[in-house]
């Protein structure tokens, strides 16, 4: 009967081409190695290996066993990771999707206290401009779990995590609204803004909202990177529309509130139904995630 053990001696003495370094490799003396290998060879009941004066190589049976041996290890290697992730999370890789956007404001507090409780699951993160190209990824099978704007006709799981704030960013001595923390869209129809490349997600919140106010908005300055964004606003290159959750404790712009607000829901979902280990990352996420942060939401008064 043909064991592991056999097949693991099998592909290091071809990776390494010698008995003495494949020894060396698994830890076992020279004789011990022969003897699993003249086992394996009286098992298939064929010559594997010709063993020349200073080195070994592949007989024809042996290279048509080689690839088939190295898929039975990797296989096992694999079924042990997914039982451990299964059973109690202790080694594997959770695969996420997610916004850009998200994955700056949203992730990080979630993916600390998830890395300090499970620190054997490596995460994955798969970062996308629009939350329709992270919609067809999923589908297509590229991550575990996917954390933005839930999709439209979903089949499988989605839990809700919270609604995402949007707020105006200005020049920290700009007098607009200055009795206030909120503005109309409207009253910045006249500037250049600091606007999202074309195509992102961020890009149509922005342009949906101006056109809901009238306007389209001039652009000044166009980036793809979202935590940009606040920052040139802040600088005076001109107004900006940005999620709450990227405005960073220590802001030196001036934060107003949109009126009416402009709000983005944000969700957990998968392929299927949740397994454990995505229903775990879930549960961190509904534990950390700070879908609006406090100080934001402190400075414009968002819980009245």
């Amino acid at each position: 009967m043909v064991t592991l053990r056999q097949l693991e001696c099998l592909v290091r003495v071809a990776e390494a081409g010698s008995f003495t370094r494949a020894a060396e490799l698994l830890h076992v003396t020279q004789p011990a190695l022969s003897h699993q290998m003249r086992a394996l060879e009286r098992a298939v009941g064929a010559q594997l290996l010709e063993r020349l004066p200073r080195s070994v190589r592949l007989t024809t049976a042996g290279r048509a066993m080689l690839p088939h041996a190295r898929a039975v290890l990797a296989g096992t290697e694999q079924a042990v990771a997914a039982a451990r992730q299964a059973g109690g999370f202790e080694t594997g890789t959770l695969e996420l999707a997610t916004l850009l956007s998200v994955s700056l404001g949203v992730l990080p507090p979630v993916l600390r206290a998830w890395c300090q409780a499970h620190r054997g699951i490596r995460v994955r993160l798969f970062e996308y401009h629009h939350g329709e190209e992270m919609r067809a990824a999923m589908a297509a099978g590229q991550a575990d779990l996917a954390v933005g704007p839930p999709p439209v006709g979903w089949e499988g799981a989605i839990r809700p995590l919270g609604t995402e704030e949007f707020v105006i960013v200005l020049p920290a001595d700009d007098d607009t609204a200055a009795e206030g923390t909120r503005l109309r869209l409207g009253a910045l129809a006249d500037r250049d803004w600091v606007h999202y490349a074309p195509g992102t997600g961020l890009a149509e919140v922005v342009d949906g909202a101006c056109a809901n106010a009238g306007f389209r908005p001039r652009v000044a300055v166009h980036t793809e990177q979202a935590a940009t964004v606040p920052v040139l606003a802040a600088a005076g290159l001109g107004p900006a529309l940005v999620p709450a959750n990227i405005v960073p404790p220590r802001f030196d712009g001036r934060l107003l509130r949109p009126d009416p607000p402009i709000r983005r829901e944000l969700a957990a979902y998968a392929r299927g139904p949740f397994e454990p280990l995505t229903a775990a990352f879930v549960t961190t996420l509904l534990a950390h995630a700070r879908v609006t942060p406090a100080h934001v939401r402190a400075h414009l008064g968002l819980d009245d």
